[in-house]
């Protein structure tokens, strides 16, 4: 008579705790065009926002082209033929991104923003990883990265007014990989927990990458706005600073989201932010798809 009572809330809870049904990551093939007369500092005319993002698209061909090496590494071990199909998706969405990020990256560097020595830096401690860290603790670094970006993505670019700040050539850009962030988030945590993938290592390599992503990414605008002549512009420095962890504050209201990952129980899906991605399908997407 009790048994239904007790069954019902447990698997509300596991589909609450896993990917939803039929999220498999859509591979697009977009064309983006950036004009001669672009802006220097595409987002909200502001040099520290704009080179922030600068920095951050540095690391991506070489950080999406790992994060590719370490789900495939484990892919012939999957066999739930969603989650194959799910990690084909993920390939496919992150092999475009490093291909746009490395035209966006050159476009910039034709601009006299130099990525190409920001880029080589991330690819020798890419390579660092690939050399010394075990395939697990390579997968589990994937992980953690895709909950930040994740978490960037849906919380910062998506919910907030940055891509209407951003020149109309650029937001695009900039939407459609946080769409495709969101899209794919879990599908290198859901590789982790199929193949067995220790709880240690996941939060430990979080922690790991807590460090490193900041320390990196700082050193790195910090490089940029002293080459750009603007390391002395506190205005730009103090809007920016105020925007990330002021008001609106959007990195400091990313810390709870963050934070979760840090519970046996997490799951990138606690998050479901996919009516705030349909949201900007429609509006930054052509044909909304």
């Amino acid at each position: 008579m009790n048994a239904p009572a007790t069954v019902k809330p447990n698997a509300k809870r596991h589909r609450k705790l896993a990917t939803p049904p039929g999220m498999i990551p859509e591979v697009r093939r977009p064309n983006f065009e950036l004009p001669a007369d672009m802006p220097r500092y595409w987002w909200d005319n502001d040099p520290a926002k704009t080179l922030l993002l600068a920095a951050l698209s540095s690391g991506f061909p070489p950080g999406e082209r790992f994060f590719i090496d370490s789900v495939r590494y484990y892919q012939d071990r999957i066999t739930d033929p969603e989650l194959q199909q799910a990690i084909r998706g993920f390939i496919g969405q992150e092999a475009h991104h490093s291909r746009e990020h490395k035209a966006l990256n050159g476009f910039l560097e034709d601009r006299g923003i130099n990525l190409g020595r920001l880029e080589r830096e991330i690819q020798v401690f890419m390579d660092w990883m690939r050399n010394n860290l075990s395939p697990e603790r390579q997968l589990a670094h994937t992980v953690a990265v895709e909950h930040f970006t994740a978490l960037m993505a849906e919380e910062f670019l998506l919910k907030y007014d940055a891509l209407d700040e951003m020149d109309p050539h650029m937001a695009p850009i900039w939407a459609w990989h946080a769409i495709e962030e969101s899209e794919h988030k879990a599908v290198a945590f859901d590789v982790y927990k199929t193949v067995g993938g220790s709880e240690f290592v996941r939060a430990t390599e979080m922690l790991f990458v807590s460090v490193v992503f900041p320390v990196f990414t700082t050193v790195h605008l910090v490089q940029l706005m002293k080459a750009d002549g603007q390391l002395g512009n506190f205005r730009s420095w103090g809007k920016a600073l105020n925007y990330m962890w002021g008001k609106p504050g959007v990195f400091r209201k990313l810390l709870p989201s963050y934070l979760k990952f840090y519970s046996p129980r997490f799951h990138p899906w606690n998050n479901d932010a996919r009516d705030l991605v349909e949201k900007a399908k429609r509006k930054w997407l052509k044909g909304g798809a």
